[in-house]
Parts: structure tokens; C-alpha cells; sequence
């Protein structure tokens, strides 16, 4: 089989960066699957990008090097051309949605390629059956959940039977069966010859046998280091509460007018990480911002106690408004009053050098540490943080470790809702799982 991508010497700088994103890199790409790896803004968006032209034909910049994607010249075939055999889900995919039901979205690209009505509606069921998303195909996108989002996103892909599918972090917000629904698709795709490129921080979720790994740094491939089976073990951290209720709920029941759980009766302590996990859709969103006030209780009761709350949206991206990372950590502390600098939060998530830096030019990644930093700034008595770990790299996740660590310490009480069950088993002292309307003990079944 010919190579479906070949690069030569390819190196590329965004407008108005001083150093390149990707820097000399040559690779063969072939059919099959090839997880790509690399800390956050190590250049693994960059790459993937240059896959489907955006780099450099949307972004601007410079680039040089030779580049061939499925026969066609990088640097003189345009991203419409290259759209047609190459599709591409990004790390935010809310950001790439057209239209406004899931079955609409997903037949989009398949319409936009001029095909007869009955092969249309044939891909369209085949990608929202590989996604597990049927039984949604009449929802309005609002009103899914994040992980519920990504899958309408990965249907959106599967549906436009691309020769080279290229995946943004796709298992970030999925739920255990939406990664084994994902891992499966690529699985049978790569059977079938065609080429599927993941950046992944947890390739353990999609890995299988034949994979190739890349792995960038600071924008050069280098060798990839061993393919875990799964996540590198680290010890649990365990936080001794005060015995003071933070918040209480009694028999709450939330959801957007219907109920998506009720009877609800649960306390956070300070001092303790709470985490919730639970499948997409389940309603830990709706839960964490009922909590944290942002969204009215359709029946029950919040009693909150006094003090500042920090909440982490799952979309951080929607936080950052200001001119650089800095002031973006003054906004808060100004807003709030707060009687700290922003330089400690900054150097806690390693985010010192790019205290400059406008937040739209930082990794999702990097972006997600930022986030982080606005709202954690100071010494917050309560603490909702929605996904926290959604595009974060194993450094960026022992960053966020440390941190609650020291929050719990000084007695903030924390509620994590995550679908990142390693994550929540490393940091909670009390997992409990948003299970068909009801919220239990990790691991226990629904009545």
C-alpha cells in the first residue's frame, strides 16, 4: 500500500510566533491506526491540522518542508479539497457544529458531498449507531451533555467514510462505553485499510494491536516511549475533613424542566474532594451547577454555606476573555477583591513563562491550566470544578493533584464531576456515581 501521508523536512510557524510549532518533521503515515503523543503544546494540534490543510491555509503563517496528503501537494491544495477524504474532530468539537438537531448535524457532511438521498440516510444511521447515539438522533445539540457532544462529533466523522480520519483528544469527555464504542469504530476502520491519527493523553483507551505511535517535543518527533496498557498506578490521596458541612442538598431533584435524577440527599465536607462520576448524559452537569447555584432545583433544597464558590465550566474556553494569561488571573482577583498576586496560582500549573500570552494562542491544554488559574486563585471555601481534566497531559494532571491537595488542606471542600474515573479514584475521598437518576456509592447498582 502507498502512503496515505508523507513528510518531509515539514516545519510551520504560526503569525506572529517567534518559534515554529512544528520544526523539520518527517514521518511516513500508512493505513491503520497511529496514536500520537506528547505534552500539551508539544504541536500534536498543529500536526493534525496539517493533515486536513488548516495548517497552514486557514491559519496563515509560514511553513516549509514538503508535505503529501493522499496524494495532493500540502502547501497547494486547499482545505476544501482535502476535506473531501480527510475528516477531522477537534479537541472542542462544540466549536465545529453546524445545525441544530444530532441526526442534521451528522447528515451535513454527507450532504454537502451531493450523495443520493438513500446513501445519505444510510450513512448518517451507520455513524450514530457506531456512537451509540440513536436513541439522541432527534435532540437538539444544546441540551446534550459534553461527552454526549463528542460523540455527535465522532458520528458527524464516521458518517463522511473519510480515507484519513484525524482525532483531536477524542476520549476527553467520554464515558467507558463511549471509549470502547470509539476504540471498536477505529478498530474496524483501520481493518479496512483506511488511516485513523489520534492525539490521545490516554492512548491505553483506543490502543490495539498494529498501532504506530509519533510522539512530538516542543514541535519535533522523537521516540515514542512504551505504550502503556493502561494508567501509570499512583497512590491515592486522602484528605482529612473538619466534620464541617460546606453544602447540604435534601431531596433535590434537578433536570431542564423533565427530571434527570431526584431524591437527592448529600453533604460535602470541608477539607474533602467529593467526586461524581457517572455515563454521559447522566445529569452530573446539571447536578454540579445546581450545587454551585447557577442553575435553579426543580423541587428540594440547596443550603450552601457562607463564602466564595469557584466553578469550572466543562467548556474553560468560555472563561477566557483578556488581553494575556495574567490578566485573566487579575480579573478574577479584582473582581473578587482578593488579596493575593496572581504569580503563586501561575507557577502552581507551570503557567509562568506564558503569563504573556494571549490565552487563543495556548494548547486546549494549556488553556484548560489557565482556566484553572482564574478560578482557583485565592483561597475559595467551596470548589465545583466540571471535567477538569479534559485535555490534560499526565503533567497537567499531577498539577491539578497538588493543588486540590492544598485546598482540601486549608479545609475548601471540592466536588469534581468527571468522567475520568482514574482520575476520581486517585483524588476523591468519597466516588459516587449519577446511576439512572440516583446517586450512589461507586460501583454500587440501581435499585
Amino acid at each position: 500500500m502507498s502512503d496515505l501521508a508523507t513528510f518531509d523536512g515539514f516545519g510551520y510557524r504560526y503569525p506572529e510566533q517567534a518559534d515554529p510549532a512544528l520544526s523539520h518533521v518527517t514521518f511516513d503515515l500508512h493505513g491503520g491506526l497511529t496514536l500520537l503523543g506528547g505534552a500539551s503544546g508539544s504541536g500534536k494540534t498543529t500536526l493534525l491540522r496539517s493533515l486536513n490543510g488548516l495548517v497552514p491555509h486557514f491559519h496563515g503563517g509560514q511553513a516549509w518542508g514538503r508535505a503529501t496528503i493522499l496524494g495532493h501537494d500540502l502547501r497547494s491544495s486547499s482545505t476544501r479539497r482535502l476535506a473531501r477524504d480527510v475528516s477531522m474532530v477537534f479537541q472542542e468539537p462544540e466549536s465545529q457544529f453546524v445545525l441544530a438537531t444530532v441526526r442534521r448535524e451528522v447528515a451535513f457532511g454527507p450532504e454537502n458531498l451531493g450523495l443520493p438521498a438513500s446513501e445519505i440516510a444510510e450513512r448518517v444511521d451507520g455513524g450514530l449507531q457506531a456512537m451509540g447515539l440513536l436513541e439522541l438522533a432527534e435532540r437538539r445539540i444544546a441540551t446534550l451533555s459534553g461527552g454526549q457532544r463528542q460523540r455527535v462529533a465522532l458520528g458527524a466523522a464516521l458518517a463522511m467514510r473519510p480515507t484519513l480520519l484525524v482525532l483531536d483528544e477524542p476520549t476527553s469527555q467520554l464515558d467507558d462505553a463511549g471509549a470502547d464504542s470509539l476504540r471498536l469504530a477505529c478498530r474496524d476502520l483501520a481493518a479496512q485499510g483506511l488511516a485513523v491519527v489520534v492525539a490521545e493523553h490516554r492512548p491505553w483507551r483506543l490502543d490495539g494491536p498494529g498501532s504506530q505511535r509519533l510522539e512530538l517535543d516542543h514541535g519535533s518527533l522523537i521516540s515514542p516511549g512504551t505504550t502503556r496498557s493502561g494508567p501509570a498506578p499512583l497512590g491515592a490521596h486522602r484528605h482529612p475533613s473538619s466534620g464541617d458541612v460546606a453544602w447540604e442538598l435534601q431531596d433535590l431533584a434537578i433536570g431542564h424542566g423533565v427530571p434527570v435524577a431526584t431524591g437527592i440527599n448529600l453533604a460535602g465536607m470541608q477539607g474533602e474532594v467529593l467526586c461524581l462520576t457517572g455515563a454521559n448524559g447522566s445529569g452530573k452537569t446539571t447536578l454540579l451547577r445546581t450545587i454551585a447555584g447557577l442553575l435553579r432545583p426543580l423541587s428540594g433544597s440547596v443550603q450552601r454555606g457562607p463564602g466564595r464558590c469557584a466553578y469550572l465550566p466543562q467548556e474553560p474556553g468560555g472563561l477566557l476573555h483578556q488581553a494575556t494569561l495574567e490578566d485573566e488571573v487579575r480579573q478574577t482577583i479584582r473582581w473578587l477583591r482578593l488579596g493575593c498576586q496572581p504569580g503563586p496560582i501561575l507557577r502552581e500549573f507551570e503557567l509562568s513563562s506564558l503569563a504573556k500570552t494571549d490565552p487563543r494562542d495556548l494548547s486546549t491544554g494549556q488553556r484548560q491550566r489557565a482556566a484553572l488559574a482564574a478560578v482557583l486563585v485565592g483561597e475559595p471555601e467551596m470548589v465545583f470544578l466540571d471535567e477538569p481534566t479534559r485535555g490534560a497531559d499526565a503533567r497537567s494532571r499531577a498539577m491539578l493533584l497538588r493543588v486540590l491537595d492544598r485546598l482540601a488542606a486549608s479545609g475548601t471542600a471540592v466536588l469534581v464531576a468527571t468522567s475520568d474515573t482514574h482520575f476520581a479514584e486517585q483524588i476523591g475521598d468519597r466516588v459516587l456515581d449519577l446511576n439512572q437518576g440516583r446517586v450512589l456509592a461507586r460501583g454500587q447498582a440501581a435499585a
